[in-house]
C-alpha cells in the first residue's frame, strides 16, 4: 500500500469555509448575544462577496427591513428552509453559502431574544420575524403559532432526498419536516407568550399610539381574557378591539374549513319550489330533446323540470362543554368561535358550556365568539361534573345530539365524570372526547380518561382542529 501524496488530498472547498464561518457566527450569536469580532468581520466579507446586504447581520434591523430596502430577496426567503431537489446528484455549494446567510438572519431574529421588558414596537418586529421564518420552512405566516395564517394543516414542500435546508449533509437525506415542523409551532408560541409577559400590556394598551402597533396572537389574547377585569377606560377598549380583531380573522380561517357542511338529507317527498333559481335547465333539455325541430332548429319545451332544495327538518344539537382551567386557553378560544360558526348553520342547534370548578352555560352568546370570550374567567381548577350535570338535560333526543367535551380531563372526580360520559355515549348520541383543539396539536391528557375512552370505542381526539371539523362535518351531514 502507498501513501497518498500532498497531490492527491482535496483541496479545501472555499464554499464549505465560508458557509462554516456563517454557522459558527449564528451559534456564537444564539448562545452569546456579545459580538465576536473576528466572526462578524469574517462573515461580513462573506455576505458581501456573495452579493448580499450587510443588513442581513445587522441584530437590529428585521428581515421585513431588509427585504424592503432589497425587494429582490423576498422569493429567497420563501420556501428558504424547504429541502431543494439535487440535479444529477450534484450540489451547489455557492446556492448553500448564500441561503446560511439568509437563515441565519431568520433564526437569529426569532430566536435569539434579548433579556429585559419588551416593547410593542419589538413585539411587532418578533411576531413579523416570525412570519418570515414560517414562510421559510414552507408555511403561511401565523400559521405555525395559531394565529391569522390557518388553524394548522401546514402545506409543506417534499421531504424527501436532496440538499439540507442549511446545506449540511454530503446529498443524503434532508430532515423530515411534516414531523419537525409540528414541534417547532409550540416553541414559536411560547417565545412569543414570554415576550407578552415581558410587556407593560397596560401602559400599552392605554396609548392608542402604541396599542395600534401590536398584532393579535393567541399569547396576547390569552394575556388580554386573563387581565381584562383589570382593565378599563381607553385600556379596555383597545384590548377589546385586538380581541375582537382575532376572533374575526380566526373565524374567517375557520369557516373556509365548515362552510360545506350541508345539514340533513334533501327530503324528496316535497315537491320543489317551481321558481327560476331551481330549475334544473340540464334536466329540462334532456327531457324534452324528442321535441328537437331541425327545420327550425327549435326545441320545444313542454315541461319544465325543478331540483329538490328542501332538507329533512330534524334539527341536529351540538353541545360544546370546553374546560376554561389555565392549560385550556388555546381550546376555549378555537372552540368558541367554532361553535360559533356551527351555530350559524341551518337546522343546528348549539349549546356551549364553560367550566373550571364552576360551569358557566354561554348558549346564549354561542353565535358571538366576541362575547363568549368576555364571559370566560380564564384559570383555576377543573371539576366537570358541574358542566356534566348542565349538559346531560340538553340531550332529549340522543340519537341527533353530538356531545363535545374538550379537556385535558385531569379531573378529581374522574371515576364519576367518566361514568356520566360512558352513559352518554350508550343513550345513542355521540360523545366526541378532545384533548386538544390548537393549531400546533400539542396537549397532554390524562391517560387514565385515554385508555377508558378508548376502551368505550370513543378515543380521544388530539391534535389540529380540522380532525375536529372533520368529526362534526361528518355527523352533521
Amino acid at each position: 500500500m502507498t501513501r497518498p501524496t500532498s497531490g492527491d488530498v482535496p483541496a479545501p472547498d472555499p464554499h464549505d469555509n465560508r458557509r462554516q464561518v456563517l454557522y459558527w457566527r449564528l451559534l456564537a450569536r444564539l448562545f452569546d448575544p456579545e459580538e465576536q469580532a473576528a466572526l462578524e468581520s469574517a462573515s461580513l466579507a462573506v455576505v458581501e462577496d456573495i452579493g448580499l446586504p450587510p443588513a442581513l447581520l445587522d441584530p437590529d434591523a428585521s428581515v421585513g427591513s431588509v427585504v424592503q430596502r432589497h425587494p429582490e430577496l423576498a422569493a429567497e426567503f420563501d420556501g428558504l428552509m424547504t429541502p431543494e431537489p439535487e440535479e444529477d446528484g450534484a450540489r451547489d455549494r455557492a446556492a448553500e453559502v448564500r441561503r446560511a446567510a439568509l437563515a441565519s438572519k431568520v433564526l437569529l431574529n426569532v430566536f435569539a431574544s434579548r433579556p429585559g421588558n419588551v416593547t410593542a414596537e419589538q413585539l411587532a418586529r418578533w411576531q413579523s420575524d416570525a412570519e418570515w421564518f414560517e414562510r421559510a420552512l414552507g408555511c403561511r405566516p401565523g400559521e405555525l403559532r395559531g394565529g391569522r395564517g390557518g388553524q394548522g394543516g401546514t402545506h409543506l414542500a417534499g421531504s424527501g432526498g436532496g440538499v439540507s435546508p442549511t446545506g449540511t449533509g454530503g446529498g443524503g437525506q434532508t430532515p423530515d419536516l411534516s414531523r419537525l415542523i409540528p414541534a417547532i409551532g409550540p416553541e414559536l408560541g411560547s417565545i412569543e407568550a414570554g415576550l407578552v409577559k415581558r410587556m407593560h400590556l397596560r401602559e400599552v394598551l392605554a396609548d392608542p399610539a402604541l396599542a395600534s402597533r401590536l398584532t393579535p396572537s393567541m399569547s396576547l389574547i390569552e394575556q388580554l381574557l386573563r387581565d381584562k377585569n383589570n382593565l378599563s377606560g381607553v385600556a379596555l377598549a383597545n384590548a377589546k378591539a385586538l380581541i375582537r380583531r382575532y376572533v374575526d380573522e380566526v373565524t374567517e380561517v375557520l369557516r373556509t374549513q365548515v362552510e360545506k357542511s350541508t345539514v340533513g338529507d334533501l327530503d324528496r317527498s316535497v315537491p320543489p319550489k317551481r321558481v327560476f333559481r331551481n330549475l334544473d335547465i340540464d334536466r329540462t333539455i334532456w327531457k324534452n330533446l324528442t321535441n328537437w325541430s331541425p327545420e327550425e332548429e327549435r326545441l320545444y319545451v313542454d315541461r319544465l323540470y325543478y331540483r329538490h332544495t328542501s332538507r329533512k327538518t330534524t334539527p341536529q344539537r351540538l353541545v360544546v362543554v370546553v374546560d376554561q382551567s389555565g392549560s385550556m386557553v388555546d381550546s376555549m378560544v378555537n372552540c368558541t368561535i367554532l361553535a360559533s360558526i356551527f351555530a350559524g348553520l341551518p337546522k343546528v342547534d348549539v349549546h356551549l358550556i364553560a367550566y373550571d370548578t364552576q360551569a358557566l352555560d354561554l348558549t346564549p352568546w354561542a353565535h358571538d365568539p366576541f362575547e363568549t370570550l368576555l364571559r370566560t374567567k380564564l384559570g383555576g381548577g377543573t371539576d366537570g361534573t358541574v358542566a356534566m350535570a348542565l349538559a346531560q338535560p340538553k340531550i332529549s333526543e340522543p340519537r341527533n345530539t353530538v356531545v363535545v367535551w374538550i379537556s385535558d380531563f385531569y379531573e378529581w372526580r374522574h371515576q364519576e365524570l367518566f361514568d356520566s360520559m360512558a352513559a352518554i355515549q350508550r343513550s345513542g348520541a355521540k360523545f366526541i372526547p378532545v384533548g386538544s383543539v390548537t393549531s400546533s396539536g400539542r396537549g397532554s391528557v390524562n391517560p387514565w380518561f385515554r385508555e377508558r375512552f378508548k376502551d368505550l370505542g370513543t378515543p380521544v381526539i388530539s391534535g389540529h382542529i380540522k380532525k375536529l371539523v372533520h368529526e362534526l362535518k361528518t355527523f352533521l351531514t
